[in-house]
């Protein structure tokens, strides 16, 4: 019972984070490093299916192998957060309460300051053995 849960948890989480790709505010890599953890406890069948994947592999590869973040997705990530600041804290149809607005914005600068503070690039001498 338990590993269909978790299953199911991986699978809800591997399709949030594909929307998310195209949705701002729904956040891609938590989803899709949530949904690896699923499928690695669950079926290990998805779990190297994700991994392998021709996109979404290789940034989940480097993050759980490294800690890695490439510098294209961390400019990608600061884009969009500011995107979606800037409509949430300036569009007339937002409908934030100022302490929402208050929120949002330390939770954008927090999540930016976490993935900017990430290398970009594997420690030398793991490229070494590459």
């Amino acid at each position: 019972m338990l590993r269909l849960l978790t299953l199911g948890l991986g699978l809800l989480s591997l399709g949030l984070g594909i929307v998310g790709a195209f949705v701002p505010l729904l956040p891609t890599t938590p989803l899709l490093l949530l949904a690896a953890a699923c499928f690695a406890r669950s079926s290990p069948r998805l779990d190297a299916w994700l991994r392998s994947h021709p996109r979404l592999g290789p940034p989940l590869r480097a993050w759980t192998e490294h800690g890695t973040v490439s510098w294209r997705a961390k400019g990608l990530l600061v884009a969009l957060l500011g995107v979606s600041l800037l409509y949430a804290l300036g569009c007339p149809a937002s409908v934030l309460p100022p302490l929402g607005q208050v929120s949002f914005v330390l939770l954008a600068v927090g999540v930016s300051a976490f993935v900017l503070s990430r290398p970009s690039a594997p420690p030398s001498s793991c490229r070494e053995e590459a």
